[in-house]
């Protein structure tokens, strides 16, 4: 798998993309429908994150200033993995991260894991990355390692 070396530069540029109304409720109809297929029950957050917090971590936790150490899968709706960091854990600033990573960061805690559902707009929006088409709703389990 390819790690998403570029994160920093796609996190920037997905946050210029822009979705009509009727494609973010596009983009909710197939998450909903993936999240009942898959029997996954999740909260949603008011940007359209799907999220589930599987344990919050015993560490201090997590702000938007600080530098994580975590471990991720992720993988499209159709269960093509397209990164996995689990055994290599990854470092980045919040601020850098695209916007569904920074969002859980700042709901967990050191040692904190999640899963999460994004849509294209909390993702990599309409650039086209080897390994994830334009507009893909992403998939992943995290794991908080460290934060620094």
């Amino acid at each position: 798998m390819k790690h998403i070396s570029l994160l920093i530069l796609f996190a920037v540029l997905s946050a210029c993309s822009t979705y009509s109304e009727d494609d973010l409720k596009g983009f909710d109809e197939k998450i909903q429908d993936y999240l009942k297929t898959e029997k996954i029950e999740c909260e949603k957050s008011s940007s359209g994150m799907y999220f589930k917090i599987l344990e919050q971590g015993e560490g201090r936790k997590i702000q938007f200033t600080d530098r994580v150490v975590f471990k991720y899968k992720g993988e499209l709706l159709d269960g093509t993995v397209f990164d996995d960091q689990r055994e290599e854990a990854v470092e980045f600033d919040v601020k850098d991260l695209i916007g569904a990573w920074k969002e859980i960061m700042l709901d967990l805690n050191e040692g904190g894991k999640a899963y999460l559902v994004a849509p294209p707009n909390l993702g990599y929006g309409t650039h086209d990355l080897d390994d994830i088409p334009k507009n893909s709703i992403l998939v992943f389990n995290m794991e908080v390692v460290e934060v620094k």
